[in-house]
């Protein structure tokens, strides 16, 4: 079954706040690309995208997110958000935003952007993530 974008952002963030790789994984395409700029290199592939996913929920494994806008169009889905979280023991709160494209009613590709400045000022440098860790 096809989701359309609205069913789509819709599962896709519970699938988040649900802290489940799996869910987040199956409404990525097989050849998804999910890039989180200036913190991972791209994770190319639905099960790179999954390992990816798992390992930034395992590093901050109380991750929230609090939805501040969405915007959706026919082949697109942007949120903005506050992510907040636990790492290595500091608390944390910064600025998200994620431009989705959508395909066929998955994630075809995620671009994530945090302000890294107020991020790394509140938990110091961050670790290099890789799909595994």
């Amino acid at each position: 079954m096809r989701l359309s974008v609205e069913e789509l952002a819709g599962q896709y963030h519970q699938a988040w706040i649900d802290h489940d790789p799996d869910a987040i994984a199956a409404l990525h395409t097989q050849d998804s690309v999910f890039h989180m700029h200036g913190f991972t290199d791209a994770a190319v592939g639905r099960a790179s995208v999954r390992e990816l996913v798992a390992g930034l929920l395992r590093l901050v494994p109380n991750l929230n997110f609090e939805a501040k806008r969405a915007y959706v169009a026919a082949d697109h889905i942007v949120f903005e958000y506050d992510m907040s979280g636990t790492s290595d023991g500091s608390d944390f709160v910064c600025d998200g935003a994620d431009v989705i494209a959508v395909s066929d009613g998955l994630v075809a590709r995620k671009d994530t952007y945090l302000d890294l400045t107020t991020l790394i000022s509140q938990v110091g440098p961050l670790p290099k993530l890789t799909a595994g860790v």
